[in-house]
């Protein structure tokens, strides 16, 4: 049994049940204009649910994480990483590519250590980009399954949005008797719309889209890794290898990669 969609059905079902059950002591639950408890219950619920029937429970499960991720500064072909590459290259056109193997477990990415033991073992050059290029895409399938949950919640919350309203409004029209609190029950009712709007414009949309874009700068990143494991495997000349990799960067990256480069050329030099 898929237990993701069991508790989306029961998560859902609750975000109904719920406000027509207690009803009553929900619209008691109101601070001024703009905040009433009944519609966060609705779209709260109901957004969820529908997010755990129709998203894989992995990408559920870590929404918290990818929130997370979300707020931290995505992975970029900085200048420590291409002055490492470059050492790597000049190390290896001066004692062998086999000189490297003693460095690998210095490396601090595992992407570039898995490239340059390939590398070290002698792996064809084409079948080495192959195996990265596969690593490559499917972390784009991750990323994209997690990106797309937030898609999802963002798709799903003005819908019950809509139906909290239609709820609220099935409340007024069954209560025409009291004129009096025609007005404020009607307001209660679209703060729902509101509500499901705004949290998808606001939080769930917005989220989603500044996961992918940090998804494709990784994917950047890594492939500024991949073209310069495949060119220490050539034996590029190690400054050729520096304007390769430098040139994926802005005019201001670059500058601080050439100076980071510069540094640490001067550290091993000193050493």
């Amino acid at each position: 049994m898929d237990m993701s969609t069991v508790i989306g059905l029961v998560t859902g079902s609750l975000a109904l049940l719920i406000p027509m059950i207690f009803g009553e002591a929900l619209s008691a639950i109101q601070i001024g204009q703009y905040i009433s408890a009944e519609p966060v219950v609705i779209i709260g619920f109901g957004t969820i649910g529908a997010g755990f029937i129709s998203q894989p429970m992995e990408a559920m499960k870590n929404l918290v994480t990818t929130f997370r991720i979300a707020l931290r500064k995505a992975p970029q072909a900085s200048g420590e990483q291409i002055a490492t590459i470059v050492q790597l290259a000049e190390r290896a056109r001066r004692e062998g590519l086999l000189s490297l193997e003693e460095q690998i477990g210095e490396l601090n990415d595992p992407f570039l250590q898995k490239g340059m033991q390939l590398v070290i073992d002698g792996t064809d050059p084409e079948l080495v980009r192959q195996v990265l290029e596969i690593d490559l895409s499917l972390m784009e399938k991750r990323h994209e399954v997690h990106y797309g949950a937030w898609e999802g919640l963002g798709g799903f919350a003005p819908t019950f949005g809509i139906m909290g309203t239609v709820l609220g409004l099935v409340k007024v029209l069954s209560n025409l008797s009291d004129p009096g609190s025609l007005g404020p029950a009607i307001a209660t009712a679209f703060l729902a719309t509101f509500y499901g709007i705004s949290s998808a414009n606001v939080f769930w949309l917005p989220i989603a889209s500044k996961l992918r874009k940090k998804s494709e700068e990784e994917v950047l990143f890594r492939q500024v890794m991949l073209d310069g494991i495949l060119s220490i495997q050539a034996g590029d000349n190690p400054r050729i290898i520096q304007e390769k990799l430098t040139g994926f960067l802005s005019p201001k990256e670059r500058q601080a990669a050439e100076a980071a480069v510069a540094a640490q050329a001067g550290a091993a030099q000193a050493a």
